[in-house]
């Protein structure tokens, strides 16, 4: 079982929608996956049960969410973590949902302030590796292959624990100048994540719920939500897309080395993992339906004619794009594992 974190503290980069259609996708590829909504926001749950039935989810099943999940540990009952009860994704039997909570953000003063002071308060030592614990026991316990993580768009200390305890993590971006200034920013804050981790793990490893020992590694990056000219992104975004090539190569890369944060070498053949233009008008029927956009059928997309084609058309598009984005994310996990 591995785990892949998706990141980027700027938000409005189609990190929800990459992570479900990316889940989605790895399963047509004989996996078994785990989604984890960690955001609290909680777009990919909504996005999974539907905001009609958000509410009466969670007063039927209280306890099956990650809040619930870590409560053993952030509100010190005298019990051991234990797996959450997952939702099956519609129409889907390999992808499987653990639901986020709006109030998962309660838990952040207590992580962060484990991390400063775990030498004098031993019961927050169990902190920082709760959240590992659980994501691994819950996808042990069904027999998961890959889980993904839909982080919150911020540098806070769950996203902060939540990195250095995945195995890898991409980093969704959308062409635009903010992107390009939040890979500068993460530049630099990963390497400090890091070096605490580092520090940090031996420390944990007394702790009922210890860290991880592993470095999370870089599997790449991705551009989003662009507009398509021609068969390719319109001039004005191709510039944008040119300039974040650019400042993940020079910027990013040489961070992540110093820090063993980098695949082995010879693993990658571009950073950038896919290209995902926006959805436009499929997005409505995507939300509509609860399955990616690759999976919408001719009755839900409820269209005739030449605009049926048209859509029919950019749909095996997506499912391309989606598929290819799988096997690379695939073929450099197994680069990794071989070398």
């Amino acid at each position: 079982m591995k785990i892949i974190s998706f990141f980027n503290h700027k938000g409005g980069v189609s990190k929800t929608t990459s992570v479900y259609h990316l889940g989605w996708m790895l399963t047509k590829k004989g996996k078994k996956v785990l989604l984890v909504d960690t955001d609290s926001q909680c777009n990919l749950t909504l996005t999974v049960i539907g905001q009609d039935n958000y509410e009466e989810f969670f007063t039927n099943h209280p306890q099956n969410n990650i809040k619930s999940g870590l409560a053993a540990a952030f509100e010190s009952k005298p019990e051991l973590i234990k797996p959450v009860e997952c939702v099956q994704v519609k129409n889907n039997k390999n992808l499987f949902l653990l639901p986020g909570s709006f109030e998962i953000t309660e838990y952040e003063v207590q992580l962060g302030v484990s991390f400063q002071l775990t030498n004098t308060f031993s019961t927050l030592k169990n902190l920082p590796g709760a959240f590992y614990y659980l994501i691994r026991k819950t996808a042990e316990e069904m027999g998961v292959d890959i889980v993904l993580i839909d982080l919150n768009p911020s540098l806070s200390a769950i996203n902060q624990d939540l990195i250095i305890s995945s195995d890898y993590f991409i980093l969704p971006t959308s062409p635009d100048y903010f992107s390009e200034m939040a890979i500068r920013s993460i530049a630099r804050v990963l390497p400090n994540w890091e070096k605490w981790a580092k520090q940090s793990r031996e420390l944990f490893q007394e702790a009922t719920y210890p860290l991880p020992m592993n470095t999370p590694k870089f599997l790449g990056y991705t551009v989003n939500d662009f507009t398509i000219r021609n068969q390719k992104p319109a001039n004005a975004f191709q510039d944008v897309i040119n300039r974040i090539d650019a400042t993940v190569r020079d910027v990013l890369i040489p961070n992540l080395a110093k820090v063993n944060m980098l695949l082995p070498d010879g693993a990658y053949t571009n950073y950038r993992l896919a290209e995902i233009p926006n959805f436009q008008t499929l997005q409505a029927h995507f939300q509509a339906n609860g399955v990616p956009v690759f999976e919408l059928t001719d009755t839900m997309l409820g269209s005739s004619g030449a605009v049926l084609d048209d859509q029919k058309d950019r749909t095996d598009k997506f499912r391309t794009k989606f598929s290819d984005f799988s096997i690379e994310v695939l073929r450099l996990m197994d680069y990794a594992e071989s070398h």
